[in-house]
């Protein structure tokens, strides 16, 4: 009878001593991104799609007149690491189940040149054989499929984009002068 008692007792008291938990609310939804994402000004060619291939092997004759990448957003197909061979080696070492390539950028004024990527991978500029220190890094504008940005402080001339370490065989790609 005393243990039917105390467990009467414990029973009673036991939700004042054991809070019972509140309803844990739902978290926030993101908002959907819209069918046409809102670019800012200058990247409108980020909506427009064109292709092209992008160079395996510095020294290739067919480098010089390769179509060079501009501000439209353009898939580049790519190679796997035994092909490369980079113009400087890369300031990343390159991944051999990764792939990569090179396409060139022409500059017609000074200015701010930013190249975005659609994918996570490490891009060199490189002009006259040196890479160009990049000037900034950041993401793109949320649901723009801007994935990467890096800026570069240039002049006129002709440049080489090396990308390096791409997850897939090929990556968009468009470069902006500001």
């Amino acid at each position: 009878m005393l243990i039917r008692l105390m467990a009467l007792t414990l029973a009673a008291a036991l939700p004042l001593i054991v809070p019972t938990a509140a309803p844990v609310a739902a978290p926030p939804r993101a908002p959907a991104c819209p069918a046409e994402p809102v670019l800012p000004e200058g990247w409108e060619g980020w909506s427009r799609t064109a292709s092209n291939k992008t160079i395996y092997a510095y020294g290739d004759r067919r480098a010089i007149d390769w179509t060079v990448l501009g501000p439209v957003r353009t898939a580049l197909s790519l190679h796997g690491f035994e092909s490369l061979r980079y113009w400087v080696a890369p300031e990343r070492t390159p991944d051999v189940h990764k792939f990569g390539g090179m396409v060139p950028i022409t500059v017609d004024r000074p200015g701010r040149l930013v190249v975005a990527l659609d994918a996570g991978a490490w891009i060199d500029l490189v002009q006259d054989g040196a890479i160009v220190k990049s000037a900034a890094h950041g993401h793109g504008p949320a649901c723009s499929g801007i994935r990467k940005m890096v800026e570069y402080d240039v002049a006129p001339g002709r440049y080489l984009l090396q990308i390096v370490n791409a997850p897939d065989r090929s990556i968009r790609a468009m470069a902006v002068l500001r």
